[in-house]
């Protein structure tokens, strides 16, 4: 399981959920999915997460960090 951050958000025009992983914005012009409904934009933004890391794992570059809450 990974512990990237995914923004889903309702979008009127599009009547879509989009997701967008605000970690990979530095590496990717656009990094975001979409589904019908949250379960499938979900699902989707996952797929991009691992699709993502596969790639840059494979082709040796720097992978970015999770950003994760700590603790007070």
């Amino acid at each position: 399981m990974n512990q990237y951050t995914m923004t889903l958000q309702w979008s009127e025009e599009d009547q879509l959920f989009l997701v967008t992983i605000p970690e990979f914005t530095e590496k990717v012009i656009m990094p975001c999915t979409h589904g019908k409904t949250r379960e499938e934009a979900i699902r989707n933004g996952e797929e991009v997460i691992e699709m993502y890391l596969e790639a840059w794992h494979s082709e040796g570059e720097l992978i970015p960090e999770p950003r994760t809450l700590q603790a007070a």
